[in-house]
């Protein structure tokens, strides 16, 4: 069974990713490896961000109290 993504702890490996590819010491077989798994993350994570969008409410005043709307974000 396939672990839960949690965004917060892909967030950190994807730093850690970062921080290692920077330093520049890695192979070129594991930059490569890492580079995999960061765009990985980074697909998760995007997912994660619209489905989060996709929920979002804004409550508006209207004529009878609170009503919900769509959340229509910047692009």
């Amino acid at each position: 069974m396939a672990d839960k993504f949690v965004f917060e702890k892909a967030m950190k490996r994807l730093e850690e990713i970062v921080s290692l590819l920077e330093k520049g010491d890695a192979t070129l077989e594991s930059s490569l490896m890492l580079f995999e798994e960061g765009t990985s993350l980074i697909r998760g994570c995007s997912a994660a961000l619209d489905n989060a969008q996709q929920k979002l409410k804004i409550l508006t005043a209207g004529e009878n109290g609170p009503e919900e709307s769509d959340f229509e974000g910047k692009e």
